[in-house]
């Protein structure tokens, strides 16, 4: 049982990194009359993509394949099939940001290539998210002893400390940005694009409760 005097408080803490992931998403369309050639040209476009994704070397953190399409294109009168449609989607996680918009147009270049990113992050395991909680922990007790100091008394013990909304599992907040632009044919050349990496905003927020001593200075009443 809590004995005496208790001091509730919030403490927050914001915190502007630049980011340390960069991912976007490649898609390879096909198009043709029977499904045979129709996987066979999927193979071969999405097998280009992997060969100058992994000619990047280093820079290239992750290559995955999301999600795989063939279906039968019908004619609206009827059933009969006049052709098959083929997709394809590989996520790319970059860490070498100097290459990124090279990367990105080089795979636009591609016929019936989508390109949609990127999305920029943290990594999960960033020490700036430790960094924060500890930050938004400091703000809640120089809150609750500027309470305490302004009622002539002082902080005694941490009764409690959790993170707001826990029953609801609220996870700390991070914001990006995303980005997109499509492949429209062969290039002659590459050109040069500047990709300015999003900041990204760490928020950290805790609830703590605090014993303080018996307060000295209680306000006036009012008239």
């Amino acid at each position: 049982m809590v004995e005496g005097p208790v001091v509730a408080v919030r403490g927050e803490a914001f915190r502007e990194v630049p980011p340390e992931l960069a991912r976007f998403a490649v898609t390879v369309n096909v198009r043709e009359r029977d499904r045979p050639t129709t996987l066979t040209r999927l193979a071969e476009r999405a097998e280009a993509v992997r060969v100058l994704i992994d000619s990047y070397g280093p820079a290239i953190e992750r290559r995955e394949t999301g999600q795989l399409g063939v279906y039968p294109q019908t004619k609206r009168s009827g059933e009969r099939v006049i052709g098959y449609n083929g997709s394809v989607t590989t996520t790319v996680t970059v860490t070498d940001f100097s290459v990124l918009g090279e990367l990105m147009l080089r795979l636009g270049e591609e016929d019936q290539t989508q390109i949609a990113g990127p999305w920029w992050a943290l990594r999960p395991e960033s020490p700036v998210y430790r960094e924060v909680r500890r930050a938004a922990i400091g703000e809640a007790v120089d809150r609750a002893r500027e309470y305490a100091d302004a009622l002539g008394a002082r902080v005694i013990a941490l009764v409690q400390l959790a993170d707001p909304g826990v029953e609801q599992h609220q996870p700390m907040m991070m914001v990006g940005s995303a980005q997109g632009f499509r492949g429209k044919g062969a290039l002659d050349s590459v050109p040069d694009l500047d990709l300015d990496p999003q900041v990204q905003t760490i928020q950290a927020a805790i609830e703590a409760r605090f014993t303080i001593s018996e307060p000295t200075v209680l306000a006036e009443p009012r008239d």
